[in-house]
């Protein structure tokens, strides 16, 4: 049997590079990729801080991009030689929830790195091959290989990008807004660029952080609120003209940060949320009863969201891949883990 190169989790600040065996098709329905581009998300850093116990090693990573090597006997919308998206979540795309667009709740639904539907294991992403389950479902193609340049701005489409977009979708983001974004990592920066490609009129990013403040700008923030609290709320109010935002996008997971959203949005106003609860976030409902703030949103959807977003990423409309502010090789990716948990990276990006 050959074997390939992946990332495994062992426990706590401890992620490393180590052989495991080839992909091979178990099912007609399933295709082998080769990952050409991978990355660290926010997410998997809650297992690596100990906040997700590890109970044994196991293999970690859920965004990759990369070229169709081997088909199952059923598949049908991808080949051989093509370059194809993968979402963070595995899907049919077929089932009533897909139908609906919430494909996160797909009846098929499996994550990487955890058995399938079947009870199959499945492959994670940060390696140099992937076995995918339900390539029809899952995998969406790109019109050709993407450049260097391109690549990035792909890769995001994974996760982060359409993340970011299920926050201004769930909080009802138009023509005109005010809006708030609620975190400066990865997902709240691509939510900033999601605000402003569906017509916000005002966006207020929340960062302390000068990088982070200077690239929500590059992607439309038009100010920039240092203050948390009741500070920050009075910044904000002070901005948007004494009431506060019309939508609210929270994209942290944390109770303080689900509570900075809804004290921000202004009467009536909408919170959408996908930041991973890892805080014990709370809904106040005396508040949102007395407030008519409403709250929707959830782990996203992003292969829905996929095909819509990939025509602006492909002109070069939207530019979220700039995200990525640390490349490094596979072999590296222990530094790539660290250099995020110590923020001294916003999103790292892995190359096999």
């Amino acid at each position: 049997m050959q074997v390939m190169r992946a990332t495994v989790i062992h426990g706590p600040h401890d992620v490393r590079l180590e052989t495991v065996p080839d992909p091979v098709i178990q099912r007609p329905t399933d295709a082998v990729v080769r990952v050409v581009a991978a990355c660290v998300c926010g997410s998997d850093l809650w297992s690596y801080r100990g906040v997700r116990p590890t109970t044994e090693p196991g293999r970690i990573g859920h965004e990759f991009v990369g070229v169709v090597e081997e088909v199952g006997a059923d598949v049908r919308s991808v080949r051989p030689g093509q370059f194809v998206i993968a979402p963070f979540s595995i899907a049919d795309n077929t089932c009533v929830h897909c139908r609906h667009g919430v494909h996160t709740s797909c009846e098929q639904l499996a994550w990487w790195g955890s058995p399938d539907h079947d009870g199959v294991p499945s492959d994670a992403g940060q390696g140099e091959y992937v076995r995918v389950p339900l390539a029809d479902g899952t995998l969406v193609a790109t019109p050709e290989q993407p450049s260097s340049e391109l690549l990035p701005h792909v890769l995001s489409l994974s996760d982060v990008m359409g993340t970011g977009h299920h926050a201004a979708r769930a909080a009802q983001v138009g023509p005109g807004s005010t809006v708030v974004v609620v975190g400066d990592g990865a997902v709240g920066l691509c939510a900033v660029i999601a605000a402003r490609r569906l017509g916000a009129e005002r966006v207020v990013a929340m960062s302390r952080h000068a990088d982070r403040q200077a690239l929500a700008q590059r992607f439309g923030a038009t100010d920039v609120v240092a203050e948390r609290g009741p500070d920050g709320v009075a910044r904000v109010r002070d901005l948007l003209d004494g009431i506060g935002a019309d939508c609210v996008l929270e994209c942290v997971g944390t109770k303080e940060s689900m509570q900075q959203a809804l004290d921000s949005a202004r009467p009536g106003g909408r919170v959408g949320f996908v930041g991973v609860p890892a805080g014990g976030p709370e809904l106040p409902v005396q508040q949102m009863f007395s407030t008519n703030v409403s709250v929707a949103g959830g782990v996203a959807p992003v292969r829905g969201y996929i095909p819509e977003l990939l025509e602006d990423v492909w002109s070069g409309a939207i530019q979220p891949g700039l995200v990525f502010d640390l490349v490094l090789p596979l072999a590296e990716v222990a530094e790539a883990y660290a250099a995020m948990d110590e923020r001294r990276a916003i999103k790292s990006m892995l190359l096999p």
